[in-house]
């Protein structure tokens, strides 16, 4: 028998052996359903536990989610507005650019027709200018000629022969002295008085540059005759002694100034090149004798630009010739040079062949040395003295005293 004592009340009662088994099996049945319960209950609060906290996670997700969604609607919203803005400020564009071709096109339609209308009533201007300065300057050079005419006329009915040539000089010698000083500065013009070959020009013009290099050089000479003459000559009578004359005095242009042949419409109408028939000639009236100095004086101008550059190019070519024959020389000697480097170089590459060769001869001797030294070593291994003795008796018998 058991004594229990009862938790509640205090009191010690006994119970049998069956009771107290009976009694333990209720109370390890309820601590077991009790344990189960609170296994249950906790099961239950970790499963409400986990489901709100997925819920949470969920929601928390769904609302990352959906800002993105809205973040990138916006993006593609703002996007579409660009596009369409775009578009829309394009078309805009678009029509204002044709609206500003039809406008400049129309302008500059308008401003052509107004040019033309312009241009053709200025060239109605012009033409009636034209035609009323044309008709005064001919009118005043007509009435020009006609006072010369007649200023001539009554000078040759005035003058000798000699007189009138000697007032065409006068007349051409006055003309280049008033000019002398502002476009003449460093010119000759002086009466040609050498006449140590026999004939003599009129008039000769020297000009030399800065450095006393020599410009230009004109053989003149004034022909003129009187009304009265009986024999008319004619310019190119005078040609050739002209011509002469420029040659003996070493000039490069012969310019004849003539009033012969009055009527002759070819000498009228201004400078009369002659290069045809003599170098460098020409014939000229008197109211081109300046003029055909600074014509004459300008092209030589020019080619002395055109003589400097030559002789600077000249300069340059020699610079260049000798520069040529400078790489031609260095070419020639390292050639030379290197064609004795290659021969010395050959004859060092046979050297070396024929050493080589030497060397392969001297390494096949000793190969053949070293077979004939092994073969001989081999010979000598095999060597004993029963083979030295086996056909020798007298030896044989020696060894055999000797092992006695």
């Amino acid at each position: 028998m058991n004594e229990i004592i009862c938790p509640h009340c205090k009191k010690a009662f006994k119970i049998d052996e069956a009771g107290y088994a009976d009694i333990l099996k209720q109370v390890r049945n309820r601590e077991f359903e009790q344990a189960l319960h609170d296994r249950l209950e906790a099961a239950e609060k970790e499963k409400f536990s986990a489901v709100e906290l997925a819920q949470e996670k969920t929601k928390s997700e769904l609302r990352t989610e959906f800002v993105k969604l809205q973040k990138e609607m916006s993006e593609l919203q703002s996007v579409k507005n660009a596009e369409i803005a775009k578009l829309q400020s394009k078309l805009e564009s678009t029509e204002i650019e044709k609206k500003l071709a039809l406008t400049e096109a129309t302008n500059k339609i308008q401003k052509e027709r107004d040019e033309l209308a312009n241009k053709l009533q200025s060239k109605d201007t012009e033409a009636k200018l034209l035609e009323s300065s044309l008709k005064n300057k001919y009118e005043t050079e007509l009435k020009s000629k006609d006072e010369m005419i007649a200023y001539y006329k009554d000078m040759k009915a005035k003058l000798s022969t000699k007189m009138v040539g000697e007032t065409l000089e006068q007349h051409c010698e006055y003309e280049f002295n008033s000019l002398r000083a502002t476009a003449f500065q460093n010119a000759y013009f002086e009466k040609d008085n050498d006449a140590s070959d026999g004939t003599k020009g009129d008039y000769i013009y020297r000009e030399n540059d800065q450095s006393g290099a020599e410009i230009i050089s004109i053989m003149f000479e004034m022909k003129n005759e009187g009304d009265e003459t009986a024999t008319k000559h004619k310019n190119e009578d005078f040609l050739a002694k002209l011509d002469a004359d420029r040659k003996k005095k070493s000039c490069e242009y012969a310019v004849l100034v003539t009033l012969l042949e009055s009527q002759n419409e070819l000498y009228n109408g201004g400078i009369v090149d002659m290069s045809h028939k003599y170098p460098k000639m020409y014939v000229i009236r008197p109211q081109f004798f300046i003029p055909i100095i600074s014509v004459l004086r300008n092209a030589a101008l020019n080619s002395m630009t055109y003589k400097n550059e030559l002789a600077a190019v000249r300069a340059q070519n020699i610079d260049i010739t000798n520069f040529e024959e400078n790489i031609e020389d260095f070419k020639t000697a390292f050639g030379k040079n290197y064609e004795l480097a290659g021969r010395r170089f050959s004859e060092a590459i046979d050297g070396i062949d024929k050493t080589i060769k030497q060397l392969e001869k001297t390494k096949a001797a000793l190969v053949s040395s070293e077979n004939n030294l092994r073969l001989a070593n081999n010979k000598a291994q095999d060597l004993t003295i029963k083979k030295l003795t086996s056909s020798n008796p007298t030896m044989q018998q020696k060894f055999e005293d000797l092992k006695g």
